[in-house]
């Protein structure tokens, strides 16, 4: 049996040695903030002063991070009403975006009253929210999502290039745009996502000059300048061996001979790139089973907690996240096993084949890239297991 390698240790987790997992009562997920603010920081000093940084957070909205990234980004974005309230205890409404398909008018209202920026994602919405800013007596702040005619290469979701429930098609977007300043409503700019988890360079850089030149033409088309022109995200973090980072110095470079082409300012809205790699699932073996040679990690927690860590949030081939036994991380591999969780499905898969130090029940397992998309992506109510913990350090 060969084991599959799961590849070091990130760098930025070296530091995590030094904390007290083993008084972490599990399971339990663990962010080091300090991770965050390194990554927001390099970010900074990489894109031009015209481009800022929003958090998307829906790749973890765990209110304690909330809190602490809120002063050290421009915005928030967000997908739901629940989504918007976590986002208005920590920032101002005017620094927040609500993007995604089926807005209900309850949602729609709620965000007009508190003077949220929304996100069009179709024709009718745009409708809909002019008619409930009249009937309010509220100036909505509208943005318009762009379909775009291209997709971000080598990205893991594609969001553009082809017939979609997110965003309206470039050739209706003037006439729409128009309209709503036609009718009063405040015009925030435009939102332009191509596709997310890309760790092709190269593909982000030619991705955002095309969505520039976009803006740029549906500038012309309109009569006026966007405000706003919303980039999108798109950057990816290396989970898997052979997996290499994107380097945002060249993007930045990249940005700076770009942006001047429209009078507006610019966000990236990045989630998973800012949050992704400072994140630690931690659960503890509860059994140890030999079946026909084949020595599997039976652990208190799997895809109920962490869905994406077991290849079924959207992976097309399954692989390891990065994985340890964390009172042994510093020792070589001793054995080959697979690590399930406790569920009732060959689903429930953590690890497949991986070698690890020998551990022992009552260990703890570590699945390290686990900071987005982690405990709320989950189905945490499936068999009704106890829901992990979360700890901001």
């Amino acid at each position: 049996m060969t084991a599959k390698p799961f590849g070091p240790i990130p760098p930025e987790f070296a530091e995590l040695r030094q904390l007290p997992w083993l008084d972490v009562s599990t399971p339990a997920y663990v962010y080091d903030f300090a991770v965050i603010e390194a990554r927001i920081a390099l970010l900074r000093a990489a894109l031009p002063a015209k481009v800022g940084v929003h958090y998307a957070i829906k790749a973890n909205p765990f209110p304690a991070l909330l809190e602490r990234i809120a002063p050290l980004v421009d915005g928030m974005d967000v997908a739901s009403a629940g989504e918007m309230g976590r986002a208005l205890d920590v920032m101002a409404a005017n620094h927040i975006s609500f993007a995604g398909p089926g807005k209900r008018d309850a949602e729609l209202e709620a965000a007009i009253r508190a003077g949220v920026t929304v996100n069009l994602e179709s024709i009718a919405e745009g409708q809909r929210a002019l008619g409930i800013g009249k009937a309010l007596g509220v100036t909505p702040r509208l943005a318009v999502r762009v379909n775009p005619d291209f997709e971000l290469r080598g990205s893991g979701m594609k969001m553009g290039g082809r017939a979609s429930p997110f965003g309206i098609e470039s050739a209706h977007v003037p006439e729409l745009v128009r309209q709503l300043r036609g009718e009063g409503a405040e015009w925030r700019g435009l939102h332009i996502f191509a596709g997310s988890q890309s760790l092709d360079t190269e593909a982000i850089i030619a991705t955002q000059a095309a969505t520039i030149d976009l803006a740029a033409r549906l500038a012309d088309e309109i009569g006026a300048v966007p405000p706003l022109v919303n980039l999108g995200g798109g950057f990816g973090i290396p989970y898997f061996p052979g997996d290499t980072p994107v380097d945002v110095g060249a993007i930045g470079a990249a940005l700076a001979g770009a942006v001047g082409r429209l009078d507006s300012e610019y966000a990236i809205e990045l989630g998973r790139w800012l949050v992704g790699e400072a994140g630690v699932y931690l659960a503890r073996v509860v059994d140890r089973k030999e079946s026909q040679g084949e020595t599997f990690l039976v652990v208190e927690g799997g895809l109920n907690h962490h869905l994406a860590a077991t290849g079924n949030f959207g992976t097309v081939v399954r692989r390891n996240y990065p994985i340890a036994v964390a009172q042994r991380m510093q020792d070589p591999a001793e054995e080959v096993v697979t690590v399930v969780g406790p569920l009732c499905t060959p689903l429930d898969r953590l690890a497949d084949r991986v070698a690890l130090p020998r551990a022992e029940v009552g260990d703890m397992i570590a699945v390290f890239a686990s900071g987005a998309y982690g405990a709320t992506a989950s189905p945490s109510a499936f068999l009704g297991h106890p829901a992990a913990g979360e700890m901001l350090v």
